[in-house]
């Protein structure tokens, strides 16, 4: 029994950072309508972002959280304005940002493997290979730290969603932009705004992630399939999906990975996503922001 609760107290944690990995990308896809296949690579800049600062500075990742958020925030404003902006008026799906994102993700694959080749990399603070007890609880630091990191940044994030003026434009701007532009809402700032801040949400992740799991350029094809599964099983567009999703799922593969083999785990997201898109193609939550 201890065994299992420590199994799904990792998975809940490892779920939260999931969890903030899927977030940028189906906020972007409720405002926008553009499913950005470039996200996991951003994930993986935020990566080394905290990788160099800690090897140059000996900055701890969880503190180099903001700056990775930062530098991805400005890095999404630049794609914002040479790539989005002219279709940034139109609320509708079109499979061009797709091919646009696609093209975005080979040339910055392209560029990180150029300057630090297809390399394993983990950033390894003092906390990454401790952990803590419980009796016979036995919790590594590095999950737990990242899990409680991401929660916080996921709550953050949804009150300012929920309560904020800002946040009440990003939902209106999500579930009917014409409405939004009749109350007064400047919706390409909106959009802007929602696709830097779902570039920030990347490079917050990409910090966390850092220290949890080993990484290199070619890394974002793996995660690809990962992220879709998780925001298609919580609906495009929904950040609480999103949330739930990455949670349930990520519970499942620990179970999977304890019980069955490590291999397996991997397959639930990929057997998620197919399931999911057979049986309830919009997904468990709908495909606004909520």
């Amino acid at each position: 029994m201890m065994d299992l609760l420590q199994v799904v107290i990792l998975g809940l944690c490892l779920g939260f950072v999931y969890a903030l990995m899927a977030t940028g990308l189906t906020l972007i896809f409720g405002v926008m309508r553009i499913v950005n296949l470039a996200h996991p690579i951003l994930i993986l800049c935020g990566a080394f972002i905290a990788y160099w600062l800690f090897k140059l500075y000996h900055l701890d990742p969880l503190l180099s959280v903001p700056i990775s958020a930062g530098v991805m925030a400005i890095v999404g404003i630049i794609l914002y304005k040479l790539i989005f902006e002219r279709d940034a008026g139109e609320q509708k799906y079109s499979e061009m940002t797709v091919l646009l994102t696609f093209g975005v993700a080979m040339i910055i694959d392209g560029l990180l493997s150029f300057a630090f080749k297809n390399t394993q990399r983990v950033t390894s603070p003092p906390y990454a290979t401790d952990a803590i007890f419980f009796g016979d609880l036995f919790l590594p630091t590095a999950q737990l730290y990242s899990g409680i990191f991401s929660a916080l940044i996921l709550i953050f994030l949804g009150l300012f969603l929920k309560f904020s003026e800002l946040g009440v434009a990003i939902r209106a701007t999500s579930q009917n932009r014409t409405n939004a532009e009749l109350v007064g809402v400047n919706v390409k700032m909106v959009c802007l705004i929602s696709f830097a801040l779902g570039c920030s949400m990347a490079g917050a992740s990409g910090s966390l992630v850092s220290f949890l799991f080993s990484f290199f350029p070619a890394k974002h094809w793996e995660w690809i399939g990962i992220l879709m599964s998780l925001v298609v099983l919580g609906g495009m567009g929904s950040i609480i999906g999103a949330v739930v999703g990455a949670v349930s799922l990520s519970i499942i593969a620990s179970i999977v990975a304890s019980y069955v083999a490590p291999s397996w785990s991997t397959m639930v997201f990929f057997s998620a996503l197919f399931l999911i898109l057979l049986i309830r193609p919009h997904g468990l939550f709908g495909k606004h922001i909520s």
